[in-house]
């Protein structure tokens, strides 16, 4: 078990354990900049991610918005799959045009004016679920872009994280069976990976008791927003510095 994928394992699924999203969306660049290429990064972090969203998704299935989960089946995930069968052959950075979104949906509550705009943006459902599918698929960060759509819809808490939860699990399950197919010659320790699963698990169970619990509408609403403010910073930095 390597110390650094541990690290960012326990950091990682702290914040998914929140939100829904988290494993992927920060595990991915960490694990990236440890020397890790992007297949196996993929190999230990999504069995790490569906297993905290079905705990999820266990708990609180009767708030899952089952009609925006139908559409990103239909709009998104067959994107994802393609984005992830092109992977190798193409690299683009989309922080520079995620980071300052995420920025503006994570303002919307703050400013009337900046709250039209959002609303305007979301209209184009099809249009957004469909490059949100992209994304994921050629950079694993279309957690980012599914967040921002959730916490638009104003849901409560459980609504939002269960919701957001089965949506990325969608895509882990589909990056998963794509991978199976199409990845060639990709060394698993199935050992050391359920040593990786079973502390994001133990992780979800701690932060899910002691924090997320105590957690109002709110308070969790004000918190989400805080979230994609930083992961939009985060992204616009890493991008701009790439």
């Amino acid at each position: 078990m390597a110390p650094g994928i541990l690290i960012a394992v326990i950091v990682t699924a702290a914040i998914q354990s929140l939100f829904g999203v988290g494993v992927l969306l920060f595990g991915t660049p960490i694990l990236l900049l440890l020397g890790y290429d992007f297949i196996t990064t993929l190999t230990v972090l999504l069995p790490i991610s569906v297993s905290i969203n079905l705990i999820q998704i266990a708990m609180h299935r009767a708030h899952v918005d089952w009609a925006l989960f139908r559409k990103i089946l239909l709009y998104t995930i067959p994107f994802v799959v393609l984005g992830l069968v092109a992977v190798t052959e193409i690299k683009i950075n989309v922080g520079y045009l995620v980071g300052p979104f995420l920025v503006l949906v994570a303002l919307k509550d703050v400013s009337a004016r900046v709250g039209a705009m959002v609303s305007a943006m979301m209209r184009y459902q099809r249009t957004y679920l469909v490059a949100m599918g992209i994304v994921h698929g050629l950079t694993n960060l279309g957690g980012s872009l599914l967040t921002a759509l959730v916490h638009a819809r104003g849901y409560g808490k459980n609504a939002t994280r269960v919701t957001t939860a089965v949506g990325y699990a969608t895509f882990a399950v589909f990056q998963i069976a794509t991978l199976a197919v199409t990845a060639k010659g990709v060394h698993i320790d199935y050992g050391v990976h359920a040593l990786y699963v079973g502390a994001g698990v133990a992780v979800f169970v701690f932060v899910d008791r002691l924090l997320y619990a105590n957690l109002d509408d709110t308070r969790y609403r004000r918190l989400f927003a805080l979230f994609l403010f930083a992961s939009g910073c985060l992204l616009t930095y890493k991008a701009i510095v790439h």
